[in-house]
């Protein structure tokens, strides 16, 4: 060390002795002072008047400890100094002193042996602990925290240390009366539930300082059963239950709903099995979870509402792919997502849930229509083969199943001579999920050297409902990813040549063609995510996934019929014309199906010019197509994938020769020198294509095949009525779901339609003008449920349209804030704290659907207006952190929205804002803050109160990381002077108590109440 920084150190301790020789020196004045006006028996008054004169101006008398000092001196004797008490209590009255400096200096008194000392303690306390409060700097309100902590540790010391003696020693002994005091004046603390929420910001501030509460209540409560006197013994019970609930202060919520439907519950269910059979149940199980805790479902009866709406959908979805898609979800999905429900920390016990699942099953029992509707439906009894399947997960245990299946005795007669044989598919389905991984095992093995063994199986997949009932049991169990995977592998497999006979071309030959038959319907059935969203795990790009993404008609994908990839080498092209011209049929030796399948679409384009050009005749183009279909499939999806794009960019009067080529390509060739499994093959292409086609034939009002009485040609598809705007359109299917007061699958498929075709605002804003015209209470609340459940279409992109443009546009605009007036007002205030809340939870867990995931994404730059980023914000974050002063900086006035009043929890987390939600939602509470700063009140600012008391119902307590992040330090002191968040618990739940900051804004909040 250099002597200069010798020098500079020795200067500093003398600083540092001076300072602490001069504190002394005035707290020994202040003794000598205090003995003085002892011994001249100055008045209460006189002694203020003296000590005021001989002590500096503007003096801090918590400072130099005065109540201590005072304490101090009126407790040397075994009985208190009355006069010096006097000093005290003109000290409290006249604010000369702290209530926290009071109690601080009462809580070091340590001898309960002299009790008139104690009693005078109390009696000091009672001048004041009706009415604790603080006005000052944050740091004054932290002081006032622990200090009541140390006074609630010395009382129960003081309950602890009477009832010991009362134990030792026996009543003769007293004691009694001055345990009594104890506990009235505890319990007058306690029942404060803003003391008991200043407490709870002092256990926070100091951990430690816990353990003292804890071991002084251990204390009392062994030494209860000596008690004699039952009416103090249960007292001291209630103070000390309410001592121990102080850390469970925030996890007491409000009771739950009267009512006993649950639409959000009910519209999700509805929306998951329709539409997202394939999602992981874990984003599920999480979202329902979020549902529940928001609206405060109790379990039984969020149970039910899951299996009436399993039911529903059983009993609505069209007939097919369909119904299996339910059936798989309701026996498959649905008990997996209930375990893990069960092992969801919920605070409740396993056997709860148990019991929980019991009784909503009981309850449903009594819902016999509905359950034999079901029944006839699947001409089985539904509810026995679900009792024994959540039997089986341990959701229910033996005794209960027997019971429930006992009480379904009036099921309908499901067997009749019509239905006798057919096999119901509950039971086919549950059959079928074994199956799946048993293929898997089979396409997993090695099949080069003998492949036919290998045919056999994909035959058996193949033949009547085999393929759609594997894969809706693959699809719910979340094994459909790795099924296509596998079916992917395969379909390169016939890439590889070596010399083979006509059998071997022949059993490659349909190996590629199942395969990629298959692929193709998983596709259309389950969409193109389950293929894409994972990429290939060898680096090359599988043949199947290149077709898919650039030659595959999609529902809402444009092909470009001049693409490259449309345009292979003219050589290929012409030896196929050729091939496909002169033979009597297909040639399978030495065929590279990859390149055939790439060909197809140009040869296809050389086939229709001529035929149109007159080179060729129709005869010449059937026996063309006749060949393309005859013996393998896969070419006539190719080309037809092809003629559906072309057929796009021409008029209506052009398309009649392509359009017969359609037909023509999906007409079976009924002959004999087909493949094998062609019947079972063709009905599969057929399938494809006629998906394919559907939107193409519809603009031309030509129908593909004759229409089959009560079946639709694709299900949901071509919803939206001809000929009526989709405003209108949009407004009537809401009203009808409103008034139903449920969402069936095909409303869910419609209002998706016109989510894509208006886009996310138009859809999102008039919906909430919809909500908006709801004057009733009841109705408005149901609208925001149904409402709720339709923005999980998209939950993402709707809450980013909501929070970070409507709402803002309405609560800016004084001409909309009439619009906002309760109920419609409060009913969007809830529905927006749910999407917030359910976004930013699955926002920040990565759990975004893959039917979210294709639609187009939000540019971040259309965000970045909303919350400009500032370079210079951590060096500013860091001086204001580093000030001692932080009143003056943190608590500035609402009128001064400078970076030190958007100061929230979320830059103290460092949480990301170039995150497009995080952005929005810190944009719109420095809105919120901005309206409550204001001089103006109305509308808008009921709607902000209403925003906050659901944050605050809503809220997953005591967690980091909520909504609430996003909120300015400075929001809190405003919140708190509307009368419906003026009390403790919400200043508790808004702030991040986690944080310093956080803790001194609660305190001060709190401590002015």
């Amino acid at each position: 060390m250099t002597s200069l920084q010798e020098r500079h150190l020795d200067t500093f301790c003398l600083i540092n002795i001076g300072e602490q020789s001069n504190f002394r020196m005035k707290v020994v004045n202040l003794k000598q002072a205090i003995l003085q006006a002892w011994k001249e028996r100055w008045s209460d008054y006189q002694w203020a008047i003296n000590i005021k004169k001989n002590f500096p101006k503007g003096a801090k008398w918590d400072y130099l400890n005065l109540a201590e000092a005072l304490l101090e001196q009126a407790m040397i004797g075994p009985s208190p100094n009355p006069l010096i008490l006097s000093y005290l209590k003109y000290a409290i009255s006249s604010q000369m002193v702290s209530y926290s400096s009071v109690l601080t200096a009462i809580s070091k008194f340590d001898d309960f042996s002299r009790e008139l000392c104690v009693k005078s303690l109390l009696e000091i306390m009672d001048m004041f602990s009706h009415r604790l409060s603080c006005h000052g700097k944050a740091e004054e309100c932290i002081g006032l925290c622990r200090a009541l902590l140390g006074v609630v540790v010395w009382l129960l010391q003081g309950c602890a240390w009477y009832s010991e003696r009362l134990r030792e020693q026996g009543e003769a002994a007293g004691g009694e009366a001055s345990l009594k005091a104890c506990q009235e004046r505890l319990e007058g603390l306690m029942l404060s539930t803003k003391n008991r929420a200043l407490i709870h910001i002092a256990r926070l501030e100091e951990q430690t300082s816990w353990s003292s509460i804890e071991q002084a209540v251990t204390r009392v409560a062994d030494n209860l059963s000596s008690l004699n006197n039952q009416t103090l013994r249960s007292k001291l019970e209630e103070c000390l239950a309410l001592v121990k609930s102080i850390p469970q202060m925030l996890a007491v919520q409000s009771d739950p709903p009267l009512h006993t439907s649950f639409p959000s519950i009910h519209a999700f269910i509805m929306l998951e099995g329709t539409m997202n059979l394939t999602g992981e149940t874990q984003p599920l199980v999480e979202q329902l979870m979020m549902i529940k805790r928001m609206q405060r479902i109790p379990a039984p009866l969020f149970v039910l509402e899951i299996w009436k709406a399993c039911f529903t959908g059983l009993i609505e979805s069209p007939e097919g792919t369909e119904e299996l898609k339910w059936t798989a979800f309701t026996f498959l999905k649905i008990p997996q997502v209930l375990l893990r429900l069960k092992k969801y920390p919920q605070g409740e016990k396993v056997q709860d849930f148990m019991e929980d699942v019991n009784v909503a099953f009981e309850y449903l029992l009594k819902l016999t229509p509905l359950l034999d509707k079901a029944d006839l439906r699947c001409n089985c009894d539904c509810l026995s083969l679900l009792l024994q399947e959540c039997n089986k997960l341990g959701l229910l245990s033996e005794a209960n199943t027997a019971s429930l299946t006992a009480k379904r005795e009036y099921a309908p007669r499901l067997k009749t001579a019509e239905n006798a044989n057919i096999q119901p598919n509950p039971g086919l389905i549950l059959r079928a999920e074994p199956t799946v991984t048993n293929i898997l095992k089979t396409v997993d093995a090695d099949h080069s050297k003998s492949p036919e063994g290998l045919l056999g199986v994909l035959g058996h997949m193949l033949s009547g409902k085999s393929l759609d009932l594997l894969l809706a049991a693959a699809a719910a169990t979340g094994k459909l990813k790795s099924f296509a995977r596998k079916f992917i592998k395969l379909n390169e497999f016939p890439k590889h040549i070596s010399g083979e006979g006509s059998k071997s071309a022949s059993v490659r030959a349909l190996l590629f063609d199942i395969s990629f038959l298959m692929l193709c319907h998983v596709v259309q059935t389950y969409g193109s995510e389950v293929i894409l969203s994972d990429p290939s795990p060898s680096g090359e790009t599988p043949f199947f996934e290149t077709w898919l993404q650039t030659c595959m008609p999609e529902e809402g994908k444009t092909l470009n019929p001049d693409h490259p990839c449309f345009r292979p080498e003219s050589g290929k092209v012409e030896s196929l014309v050729a091939l496909l011209n002169n033979s009597s049929e297909m040639k399978l030796v030495q065929m590279k199906w990859h390149e055939i399948c790439l060909s197809t679409p140009a040869a296809i384009l050389e086939v229709l010019n001529a035929w149109e050009n007159g080179v060729l005749s129709v005869e010449s183009v059937q026996k063309i197509t006749d060949n393309i279909k005859g013996k393998v499939c896969s070419m006539a999806i190719c080309a037809v994938a092809w003629l559906v794009a072309h057929v796009r960019m021409l008029g209506l009067d052009e398309r009649d020769k392509p359009q017969t080529m359609i037909r023509q390509l999906m007409t079976p060739l009924y002959g004999e020198n087909t493949l094998q499994f062609y019947n079972e093959r063709v009905v599969i292409m057929s399938s494809i294509l006629e998906h394919m086609c559907a939107d193409v034939f519809q603009q031309t009002g030509v129908a593909l095949r004759p229409p089959v009485e009560g079946q639709e040609p694709v299900p949901y598809r071509n919803l939206l009525p001809a000929r009526e705007p989709i405003r209108e359109a949009l407004g009537k299917q809401f009203r009808a779901v409103l008034r139903k007061g449920w969402v069936d699958s095909r409303a869910l498929h419609l209002f998706e339609s016109l989510l894509h075709m208006g886009g996310v605002f138009w859809f999102t804003n008039n919906l909430v003008k919809e909500l908006l015209k709801e004057t009733r209470q009841e109705w408005a609340m149901r609208a925001v449920e149904l409402l709720y459940s339709i923005f999980c279409l998209d939950t993402q992109q709707i809450t980013l349209t909501l929070l970070g443009h409507i709402l803002p546009s309405l609560l800016t605009d004084s001409a909309h804030w009439h619009s906002l007036a309760d109920p419609p007002g409060k009913a969007l205030a809830k529905l927006s704290v749910w999407c917030a809340l359910s976004s930013y939870s699955s926002h920040h867990k990565g759990q975004v659907s893959a039917r979210q995931r294709k639609r187009q994404r939000e540019d971040i730059e259309d965000y970045s207006s909303l919350f400009p980023l500032d370079d210079t914000q951590p060096s500013k974050l860091m001086r204001l952190l580093s000030s001692n002063e932080d009143e003056p900086v943190v608590l500035s006035s609402p009128g001064d929205r400078t970076m030190s009043s958007s100061l929230s929890a979320s830059q103290l987390h460092t949480v990301n804002m170039r995150d497009p939600l995080n952005r929005v939602l810190a944009n719109l509470f420095l809105l919120i803050s901005s309206i409550l700063g204001s001089k103006t009140a109305g509308p808008h600012t009921q709607f902000v109160q209403s925003f906050m008391e659901e944050c605050v119902e809503c809220l997953e307590q005591g967690t980091r990381g909520s909504i609430l992040q996003f909120m300015p330090f400075t929001m809190v002191s405003e919140l708190v002077k509307l009368p419906a968040l003026a009390r403790p618990k919400v200043v508790l739940a808004i702030t991040d108590l986690t944080l310093p900051l956080g803790r001194r804004v609660a305190a001060k909040a709190i401590a002015a109440l």
